[in-house]
């Protein structure tokens, strides 16, 4: 079976003992006893409040693991996993009639963010990940076109590495930076390499001979589609995690 992973503290669920309880008796699916009981949790408090006392617990973490995490390192592997987690995860909504209704105020901006900065940046930096695990960050000409926040339409070489990286594994992310405005948008997703002729016709614009001669069937031209699951902004001096 797949191991649950406690949606509050990031704690394995393996055993049925600790696995919290719902208000009627029953067992959570995703919170641990230690967290989540009678369908209240045990403790009202922050994300952050609870990276500090899950910090508490690095050394038996590293004595059942046998590894040797200090005390920053796990601070900061979970600054990045718990925003992740159902108890703090910030969510964005864009029905398909284009209304925002986020689950947080600090997120009201998010699509008009996500919107100015793609719009209107000349630049984007995509990464891939190549056949070692290691990511690759390139800079691109901005989208060509988008389809709200969550698809993105790029165009490159098709035979370059990093369309041979996105064929072997379409995990991608694009990032937006306003160094101007000291403003930054991440999004993480997946990429499809697209060589259809309708598409590369859409995506075609003036003046892209200089970068594939033989014209909209050049061989050597194709079309990134970026598909966005979640993402990351920093603005007003404060970083913010959202998922589409």
């Amino acid at each position: 079976m797949e191991t649950k992973f406690c949606q509050s503290c990031g704690m394995p669920m393996t055993l049925s003992e600790v696995f919290g309880t719902c208000a009627d008796g029953s067992k959570s699916e995703d919170y641990c006893t230690y967290c989540y009981r009678n369908g209240k949790f045990t403790q009202e408090c922050t994300m952050d409040e609870m990276i500090e006392h899950c910090a508490a617990f690095v050394e038996d973490f590293n004595k059942d693991s046998g590894q040797t995490v200090t005390r920053e390192e796990a601070i900061g592997q979970m600054k990045a996993y718990f925003p992740r987690l159902k108890r703090w995860r910030q969510s964005i909504t864009i029905p398909e009639d284009g209304a925002e209704s986020p689950a947080d105020a600090s997120l009201i901006s998010v699509k008009a963010l996500v919107e100015e900065l793609a719009d209107n940046l000349p630049t984007v930096f995509i990464s891939s990940v190549d056949d070692e695990g290691f990511p690759w960050t390139k800079a691109m000409l901005g989208p060509r076109e988008r389809e709200g926040i969550k698809v993105f339409y790029l165009t490159t070489n098709t035979f370059s590495l990093r369309v041979a990286h996105y064929k072997s594994n379409p995990k991608a992310s694009i990032y937006f930076c306003d160094e101007q405005g000291f403003r930054a948008l991440m999004l993480r997703g997946t990429m499809e390499v697209l060589t259809d002729a309708d598409t590369k016709r859409r995506i075609w614009r003036d003046g892209d001979t200089e970068y594939y001669p033989l014209g909209v069937d050049d061989p050597n031209y194709c079309v990134l589609k970026f598909t966005a699951s979640d993402g990351r902004f920093y603005s007003d001096y404060q970083p913010r995690t959202f998922i589409l």
